[in-house]
């Protein structure tokens, strides 16, 4: 960086972008509504961030979040789309909703996204394990998720499969089941490098495998000694993740991202998105400002004359 250089503004060589989730989950659960999302929108604008992972708040529509984005200077990243995968009589309806989260994302000007399995009560219960295993269900959630990822492909919008801990699609042989299962087919791979992780997956050779796949990646960190104290006391995904604390800021963690970005293809021009659900750090904006400050400092992120932050 030379003497003239704004670190706020100055651009990565990757598109990256983050989710606002630590203004969002707190102590009262899930909470997101115009006012919450604002003070997001602020806090990230003034740190140097510039894209947000779409997820517009119930109470307002399409067209005000993409004026709150453009108010705050900041553009839309891509967002994280569920279902209920293991019921193969709600894949119907999975199609239907994923057409619309398809042209949310088009509307805003993005064209691929992240899919995943719904997390269930016994996974909630028993996280990172694998717990109750049943291959016959994964090849279900495969059929839904291929099923989705194509109406969503015929949109113009692309889907990666986002491993997810406390759902059906948790474990590595989970993940690598459904990536095989549907090999050929309009379903990428989204990896999060934090769920891998924590659910006893090598995030870098995962990715190394399926790296032709690897559409956008999740950049997530985990606390190794919160990992191991939250499952020596059987805490569920909830307590694990917001008292204990399992996710911390990229590069505080265990995740080696050095391998991670190395197992990429070269030319990978996917979109990195940073998420930490329960800052470690202080505040939301610090946890916030220590990822960026991670990227900024990375040579796979070093400083370039375009790009987005």
């Amino acid at each position: 960086m030379t003497g003239k250089e704004n670190p706020v503004s100055t651009p990565l060589k990757h598109r990256t972008a983050i989710n606002p989730l630590p203004w969002i989950l707190g102590d009262g659960g899930y909470r997101l509504d115009r006012g919450i999302l604002q003070e997001a929108m602020t806090a990230l604008s003034q740190v140097g961030f510039t894209h947000l992972t779409i997820e517009p708040p119930p109470d307002i529509t399409l067209a005000e979040y993409g004026a709150l984005l453009s108010d705050h200077s900041l553009a839309a990243a891509p967002g994280y789309f569920s279902a209920p995968f293991h019921d193969r009589q709600r894949h119907a309806q999975a199609v239907e909703d994923i057409k619309r989260h398809a042209h949310a994302h088009l509307e805003l000007g993005v064209d691929s996204a992240f899919i995943a399995t719904d997390l269930i009560p016994d996974r909630i219960a028993h996280p990172a394990v694998g717990h109750a295993p049943d291959a016959d269900r994964t090849l279900v959630i495969a059929e839904g998720l291929a099923a989705a990822a194509t109406a969503a492909a015929a949109e113009g919008v692309r889907y990666g499969l986002h491993p997810h801990v406390g759902s059906t699609v948790e474990v590595e042989e989970e993940v690598r089941a459904v990536l095989d299962a549907t090999e050929g087919g309009a379903l990428w791979f989204g990896p999060d490098t934090g769920h891998l992780r924590w659910a006893g997956a090598t995030p870098e050779k995962v990715i190394a495998d399926y790296a032709d796949r690897v559409l956008n990646v999740h950049l997530k960190d985990v606390d190794a000694t919160a990992a191991a104290g939250a499952r020596q006391r059987g805490e569920d995904y909830m307590t694990a993740t917001g008292r204990s604390k399992v996710w911390i800021e990229p590069g505080r963690g265990v995740v080696d991202f050095d391998a991670v970005l190395t197992a990429l293809p070269d030319g990978f021009d996917g979109w990195f998105v940073i998420e930490v659900d329960v800052p470690h750090l202080p505040s939301p904006a610090e946890s916030s400002a220590a990822s960026l400050s991670f990227l900024r400092r990375h040579p796979y992120f070093a400083t370039a004359t375009g790009g987005a932050v």
